[in-house]
């Protein structure tokens, strides 16, 4: 009789275990679809092109150290998503494309935050996909008239001074090079 009741934990249990194990195995190696991306080293290392720090020109991170960032005095876009969500699949490869394109020019970033869950608590992200634009200077990014894309403007409630600019949702190769320009990056 205990042998019975053994067998009938444990058969469900290692059913469990094998299907968690498929999971681990299949969903594992998704990595915002830059597995074999060349700018994606993470042993910290200079970049050979640009002499810097490659941990901070990398485009995937787990949290965003924003005063490391504001201290290579260039342009930041930090792109808040997840790899299983819709919009952000579609911008994974304008990302990679425009990361590598604008190493010491600009810095682009890409957070998963579904697997980073706390990486996003100091900026205003309610939705994914949800850009951050930083200023060469430091300073939040005030978009131009003439690029007709919607951002939101952050206060301070106590100070009413700028914070953040960010854009909900996705955008186009073509929208993130306009931006890019107009934050002088190109």
């Amino acid at each position: 009789m205990m042998k019975k009741r053994i067998v009938q934990i444990m058969v469900p249990l290692v059913i469990l275990l094998a299907i968690g194990g498929i999971w681990m195995v299949k969903n594992g190696g998704e990595d915002f679809g830059l597995g074999n991306n060349p700018v994606a080293d993470t042993n910290g290392s200079e970049n050979q092109a640009t002499g810097m720090a490659s941990e901070d020109f990398q485009l995937e991170a787990k949290a965003i150290d924003l005063e490391a960032l504001k201290g290579h005095g260039l342009p930041v876009i930090i792109d808040f998503g997840a790899d299983s969500c819709e919009p952000c699949k579609k911008m994974a490869p304008v990302l990679v494309k425009l990361n590598e394109e604008m190493k010491g020019k600009a810095i682009i970033k890409f957070v998963d935050v579904w697997k980073n869950s706390g990486a996003a608590k100091d900026f205003p992200v309610q939705v994914i996909p949800t850009q951050v634009f930083i200023q060469a200077d430091g300073t939040p990014y005030i978009p131009g008239d003439h690029l007709n894309i919607r951002f939101d403007i952050y206060e301070y409630r106590d100070t009413g001074e700028h914070a953040f600019t960010v854009h909900q949702g996705g955008l186009t190769e073509e929208e993130l090079r306009l931006i890019l320009e107009d934050m002088g990056a190109v």
